[in-house]
Order: C-alpha cells, then structure tokens, then sequence
C-alpha cells in the first residue's frame, strides 16, 4: 500500500508554504531535490529508518506531486500483514513528526483547490495474476470490481466515501468517484495496470481509489472478498 501523507506546521498550514500565500504550481515537486522543491525530509527519512529499526516492511518513500506532501510504501505483504505493518507506520509517522514540531495529516484532501489529494494506492496480486499469462486473471479480477465499485468506495475511507469525494473529482491524477474505470499506466483510472505487467502479460493491479485515511484492514479484507472468494 502507498500511503500519501501531508506536513503541516503547527498552525495546520502546510509546512513550508509561505505564511501569506501559495508556492508555485504543482510540476517540479513530484519526487523534487532541493530546499525550495520539498518540505520535511528531516522527518522522512526519520521516519523510514525509524520503520526500518521497527521491523515495519517498508519498501520505499518518495516526495509527491503537492509541496509538503509525501508517500511510503508498506509491502510486500500477505494477508492482515498489511494492516499491521501500515498502522505501525501510522504511528511511526506521527510520533517522529512530533519530534520535529510538525503535524502530519492524513486528510484525503487537505488543501482545497488546484492541489493533488493524498491516497493509499494498493497494489494487489495472487499466485494466478503472477504467473504465466496472468492478464487473464488481473482482467478477471478487473471484472469483478467493476461490479463492486459502490462498496468498495463505502469501505475505502472512514466515512463511507465522504472524505474521498472531496478527492476522488476525475482531476488531478483521479477518476472520479461515481464511475469505475481500468487502463494501463493510466493515473487516472479506478484500477491500473501497470505498463511493464501488461508487456509480460502477468504481475499485479494497482486500486487507485482507497484515500489516505482509509482502514487497511478494511480496503485488504474488501479486494480479497470480492476478487476470491
């Protein structure tokens, strides 16, 4: 799972904003080097090697598309591993930022506006999806969320869809929430393929919809129910 994040001072603006205004648009931030591209680093890379010393099975963190926000990657992981490993995280995060005088939030879309939301991407496989010819059974498994997309979206976040909908708008790098979709290295899909298991033909999906401050527990148990049982 990718859990996007944002810092905030401690006046619940964003870390690194000018006080009276905005910073430039979104562009040269995503994955940015450099003091006036990104905001926290102290705190995340604390929090990583705070993960690390945890035993937490973190893979990876990266600065995202709006200034002062972030993600982590938790996984890989099977079963109620996730849920446990992304809480732990959670935790992690928030009481390293502390020691910086920093606020994390995991709202879904903390600033209103022409700024990117935060999600929980989650990327999902079985045994099938990975071997030989596994398109047939991600394709599969494509189908059947299809059919599922309402409750799905009434389990991807704490208030049944609510807070997603302040970022799930069919705009920045979303789909919307009303509608399912499924493409390949789309960013603005329900479900992605990624570019290289469409190339092999087998690999994983990534269900874009889950908010930043969703339920792991919650978003593992409803793909796994819908997708195998």
């Amino acid at each position: 799972m990718e859990q996007e994040y944002s810092l905030l001072d401690m006046d619940l603006h964003p870390f690194g904003w000018p006080k009276n205004g905005f910073p430039g648009p979104q562009g040269p931030y995503y994955c940015g080097v450099g003091a006036n591209k990104v905001f926290g680093r102290d705190v995340v890379e604390s929090h990583y090697r705070a993960c690390l010393y945890a035993g937490v099975n973190i893979a990876g963190e990266n600065a995202e598309v709006m200034p002062s926000q972030w993600e982590f990657q938790i996984g890989v992981c099977e079963g109620i591993q996730m849920g446990d490993d992304l809480w732990m995280a959670r935790f992690l995060l928030h009481r390293v930022a502390e020691d910086y005088g920093i606020v994390a939030t995991l709202d879904p879309k903390p600033i209103p506006g022409d700024w990117n939301g935060a999600g929980c991407h989650t990327n999902f496989s079985t045994k099938a999806m990975r071997e030989a010819n596994g398109i047939t059974a991600i394709e599969s498994a494509i189908e059947k969320l299809s059919k599922n997309h309402r409750s799905h979206i009434e389990a991807y976040d704490p208030k049944q869809g609510k807070d997603n909908e302040r970022r799930l708008t069919g705009h920045h790098e979303t789909s919307s929430i009303h509608d399912f979709s499924a493409g390949v290295a789309n960013r603005g899909c329900s479900i992605r393929i990624p570019r290289a298991c469409s190339d092999e033909k087998c690999g994983y999906l990534e269900d874009r919809r889950p908010s930043s401050n969703c339920d792991p527990y919650s978003v593992t148990e409803k793909i796994v129910r819908t997708c195998c049982l």
